[in-house]
């Protein structure tokens, strides 16, 4: 049969007669453009933010205070002043070939420096958001952060479920309460089994430790996940020799590698998230979490969604699944950017394994830095000393930290601006049905007693996500911290942006930032 047998020519001039709809082709070429240039405009007449840091990229001669991982370092684990001179000029110009300069000191490379230069199309470019300076070297602050991470490291194995009756956790939350400077949540002035380790919202303290999103099965097409994972069995700790710790500063292979508990769990410790965080790729669990709430009915939608007031078509395309997965995987990245950028160009702190190398040395007198008090003094030194007979930070990872700057952390960008995404499109009150917990060995979830909100629950996903990397020995506890406002600000813009862009009526998206206020988009 011809192609127009059924009576339709599929000639060009014939599909556009049948075209119907409000506007001709020129009106909505012109509305398009419209939309791009006032989004343009809008982000165009935005003032940059203020861009504060420490001094210590400057202060110091030899770059203590600076991220130098996979550059050449001396003896003492100090970089080659020259190399990080070569890795500034590369980063002050921007060029290729300067960046192509930078002389390394092993094999492994940097991670991705040139993305700080990126930009990003939808909400504001990634250069426009601003973040405090990171603690300084010599601060109280940073040593107090450092204090939490080796306590997390020491406490790495012990179950969660436990932490009320653990003695180590106890001895743990007594030192971390004599700090002077712990920005850490507490009840009162002391740091307790229930808020040791935990992020700074309101979710983060209602509940277990582990949010019901890293622990509900989620449904993924024709199939369901079970949220047991892969982990390394007690005690796989690494970079506790001073000369494996030194190989690794200089770029070289990890000398040691994991050993993997055979049997899949659910997240039970701090090893157990510190290794989901290890290997997830970029917006995982928030894709994850997008899923399970969508499997929770639309009673779980926010009421803002225009689609519950409309009582003769559904939601899809727009605000619905597609959409909302979509818009998690877009402020992932655009979250990264505004990361890289910080991390690179702005900040440059160097990671809790390099500070770590920096007490051993202190130390052991093979060199002398200008360290607080607070972490030379900690309760938790000894028994590292005692057992592996250096300072140097157990790591969760054989290769230790990423090659790029510690502030703001990728992991914790990302997880502020995905869950900004899915707090706009859900029920912040919607109680989620029949909560639970991970037994202590990760084999069973238990029934939870209690009634945990999704909101309370994203909040707690982000902390977890972010926070969990300072249960790996990468990160301090402002990275997480800073990285998820910055994320939540990246989101924010974004979906001024996609507002615009539908035809329902539409209010605007409502959600409750991580300090608890609301905005209205």
């Amino acid at each position: 049969m011809a192609a127009g047998a059924a009576g339709l020519s599929l000639t060009p001039s014939t599909a556009s007669a049948l075209e119907i709809g409000p506007l001709d082709e020129d009106k909505r070429r012109a509305n398009a453009y419209k939309l791009r240039i006032e989004a343009a405009k809008a982000q165009m007449d935005l003032d940059f933010q203020a861009h504060p840091s420490t001094s210590d990229d400057t202060i110091y001669p030899n770059f203590i205070g600076s991220f130098t991982k996979a550059l050449p370092h001396n003896a003492l684990g100090e970089v080659i002043p020259s190399a990080y001179h070569a890795l500034r000029k590369a980063i002050s110009n921007g060029t290729q070939a300067s960046f192509n300069a930078i002389p390394l000191g092993g094999t492994v490379k940097l991670a991705n420096p040139q993305a700080a230069f990126s930009y990003t199309l939808e909400g504001a470019d990634s250069h426009y958001h601003g973040i405090p300076a990171a603690p300084a070297l010599s601060s109280a602050c940073c040593a107090g952060e450092m204090t939490e991470v080796y306590w997390r490291a020491w406490t790495r194995d012990i179950p969660f479920i436990n932490y009320a009756s653990d003695m180590h956790i106890a001895a743990a939350a007594e030192d971390l309460s004599g700090l002077s400077d712990l920005r850490a949540p507490k009840a009162g002035a002391w740091v307790t089994a229930d808020t040791i380790f935990r992020g700074p919202t309101s979710g983060d303290l209602t509940g277990p430790m582990i949010s019901q999103f890293l622990y509900k099965d989620i449904p993924f097409g024709a199939t369901t996940i079970v949220q047991r994972y892969r982990t390394t069995v007690t005690g796989n700790n690494h970079m506790t020799s001073f000369a494996h710790w030194l190989a690794v500063q200089n770029g070289s292979p990890a000398p040691t590698s994991a050993t993997l508990d055979p049997t899949p769990r659910y997240i039970a410790n701090g090893r157990d998230l510190a290794e989901y965080v290890h290997v997830d790729w970029s917006y995982q669990a928030f894709q994850s979490a997008a899923l399970i709430l969508l499997g929770f009915g639309g009673g779980a939608l926010d009421d803002n969604n225009p689609y519950k007031a409309i009582a003769n078509q559904g939601n899809f395309v727009t605000f619905g699944g597609p959409m909302i997965l979509d818009l998690v995987a877009r402020a992932g990245i655009a979250g990264l950017k505004a990361a890289w950028y910080q991390k690179w160009q702005v900040h440059r702190r160097l990671r809790p394994e390099a500070y770590a190398g920096l007490v051993h040395n202190h130390v052991t007198g093979a060199q002398s830095y200008p360290l607080h008090a607070d972490v030379l003094n900690s309760a938790v030194l000894p028994l590292l000393q005692g057992v592996y007979g250096s300072s140097l930070l157990p790591m969760a990872y054989p290769e230790g930290c990423p090659t790029h700057p510690a502030y703001p952390a990728g992991h914790a960008t990302i997880a502020g601006a995905c869950v900004t995404v899915l707090k706009a499109f859900f029920k912040e009150s919607f109680v989620i049905p029949s909560p639970v917990q991970s037994d202590a060995e990760g084999l069973h979830l238990l029934p939870f007693a209690g009634a945990l909100t999704v909101g309370n629950e994203l909040n707690k996903l982000a902390s977890n996500l972010s926070l969990g990397r300072d249960s790996g020995g990468v990160h301090w506890r402002a990275d997480g911290i800073e990285g998820m406002k910055l994320g939540e600000e990246v989101a924010i813009q974004l979906l001024r942006d996609h507002k615009l862009l539908n035809n329902e009526s539409f209010t605007g998206f409502s959600l409750t930032r991580f300090n608890g206020s609301t905005v209205i988009i």
